[in-house]
């Protein structure tokens, strides 16, 4: 698919990896639906775009937020072909600390938020996608899901982040399988330590120290690294049904 023809919706478009890849498609002339829960930066991004891109406050955990968020997509766009899944939280906590057993809520909003919005916003996305018309390869559309290396490398304290972006792993395949059959390609970016928001509160010396731990380049990831396998995702119609680490060769320790 070529970037020009894209209708995208990006969730956690708003910031981070997610704006970045906003950023690429619309650089292309795609055109993109920020499905965020920050209605100042959402809207702000949208009235700035010059009419390429429309914001839709959205909870991915809610089907009516998703549902309404799609329409108003195809509303605008006509379609939707593309749909970038960034939305994720990460935050820590031990199954046992000093406070007791980790709240189960905690680990529920964890799982909810990265794995079962994940799936909703991707199932009900496919649902509108069937309807497109298929381009020259047949293809309808095409799926991008955002887990992490902590899916294969989790540290103490990640138990929840851990098994929910191993959950989006492990949906990719089958996703892929079923979806092949309408058209539509399903992969998975699984990055290591990338420069975004959930980094931008540790101190100077901190968020170098994780830099140094990536092989090569030694520094943290940046958005538009992401967003630009992103894009070659998109354009190159023989990736489907794979994670692609995005880590420089980093193997996080145990700690």
């Amino acid at each position: 698919m070529n970037i020009k023809d894209c209708r995208a919706i990006v969730t956690g478009g708003a910031s981070g990896l997610g704006l970045a890849c906003i950023r690429k498609l619309v650089a292309g002339g795609g055109r993109a639906a920020i499905l965020d829960l920050d209605s100042a930066r959402g809207e702000k991004l949208a009235a700035e775009s010059g009419g390429s891109v429309i914001f839709a406050r959205t909870d991915v955990t809610s089907e009516d937020d998703v549902v309404s968020a799609i329409g108003k997509a195809v509303e605008a766009f006509g379609a939707i072909n593309t749909v970038i899944n960034c939305a994720g939280v990460g935050d820590p906590g031990k199954m046992l600390s000093k406070k007791g057993p980790l709240p189960l809520s905690s680990f529920d909003r964890i799982v909810r938020i990265n794995l079962i919005g994940t799936f909703n916003v991707s199932r009900l996305a496919v649902a509108q996608m069937v309807n497109n018309t298929a381009n020259e390869e047949g293809e309808k559309g095409v799926i991008i899901n955002t887990a992490s290396v902590a899916a294969f490398d989790g540290q103490i304290g990640q138990p929840a982040y851990s098994a929910s972006k191993a959950g989006i792993v492990g949906m990719t395949l089958p996703m892929a399988r079923e979806c092949a059959g309408y058209g539509i390609r399903v992969m998975t970016i699984a990055p290591g330590i990338f420069d975004t928001p959930l980094l931008a509160s540790l101190p100077e010396p901190a968020r170098d120290a994780l830099g140094k731990m990536v092989p090569f380049p030694p520094r943290l990831g940046r958005p538009d690294e992401f967003a630009a396998l992103s894009m070659h995702i998109i354009e190159n119609p023989m990736l489907n049904g794979e994670v692609i680490r995005l880590d420089g060769a980093l193997r996080m320790a145990a700690k």
